[in-house]
């Protein structure tokens, strides 16, 4: 990914993000996730952008909705998504694993497999030009991870979500994490709930409260703050474990456990 790609954030319904990954000259734009066109249509014309290509995450109506409307004003648009979801229009099935190039952007991407939110979800990774394992990279992840939490589990399963945000966290520290959702202080305000004593959440809340004061988005987040702050990457911590522990009502023998409980907890007593 060119160092000076530019990334326009499109927000839609009341929480949802859709990302318009951009040329240097901003010129051109690949749109991940457009479940309403309407606005998407408004960025691009605005500024004058043709687009090149969709990237879906995985079948959700907010993440597929715009579509059709988008394939309508702007006929032959590669729509890249998960091979095994339903999904209409996709063009370029993906199984995961996959490197894509989109040449109009100067723009490759890894296909990551993030079961778990749902059976078939996928993300795309980008590594900035010339950088090695240090350098900033940027995850395009969905309903995978969010700004001190995690999607709920649909059709996947706990287990695959677990293992998927464990993948994640073994990305470079710098890597942008773009989600799709506006969720952040709602998961901050459960992350207290594991963690009551930690000083890295109450700075995160303050440093996030003043995003949102300021009509900015909270997201994109960086993966070194999610590994501080975000408790369902911390599952393998002992007072974490400890702490859900004494919720779950029982021992917990791993980190998929500890995982398993914790979503469950959120799931049940704070959403």
């Amino acid at each position: 990914m060119s160092s000076k790609n530019r990334i326009i954030t499109v927000p839609a319904f009341s929480d949802n993000y859709i990302w318009l990954i951009c040329d240097e000259k901003q010129q051109y734009a690949a749109i991940v996730d457009p479940g309403d066109a309407t606005p998407v249509i408004e960025a691009l014309e605005k500024d004058s952008i043709q687009p090149v290509a969709i990237l879906i995450t995985h079948f959700h109506a907010d993440h597929v909705g715009g579509i059709g409307k988008l394939l309508e004003k702007y006929p032959d648009l590669p729509v890249y998504g998960p091979a095994s979801e339903r999904i209409p229009h996709i063009t370029h099935p993906l199984q995961g694993n996959e490197k894509i190039h989109i040449d109009q952007i100067d723009t490759d991407f890894q296909v990551m497999n993030v079961h778990g939110h749902t059976a078939g979800h996928i993300a795309y990774y980008t590594l900035e030009e010339n950088a090695d394992q240090t350098g900033e990279g940027r995850l395009f992840c969905g309903d995978t991870l969010f700004a001190a939490g995690c999607g709920r589990v649909f059709n996947g399963t706990m287990k695959d979500l677990h293992d998927s945000l464990a993948k994640i966290s073994k990305l470079p520290k710098d890597t942008l994490i773009y989600c799709a959702h506006e969720y952040t202080m709602d998961n901050i305000g459960f992350a207290k709930w594991v963690e009551p004593d930690s000083g890295d959440l109450l700075a995160r809340e303050e440093d996030s409260m003043a995003l949102l004061d300021n009509d900015q988005a909270t997201v994109p987040s960086r993966l070194s703050l999610e590994l501080e702050t975000n408790p369902f990457l911390r599952t393998h911590l002992p007072h974490v474990i400890n702490r859900v522990s004494e919720i779950a009502g029982k021992p917990l023998q791993n980190s998929t456990e500890v995982f398993t409980a914790m979503r469950t907890w959120k799931d049940s007593e704070y959403d």
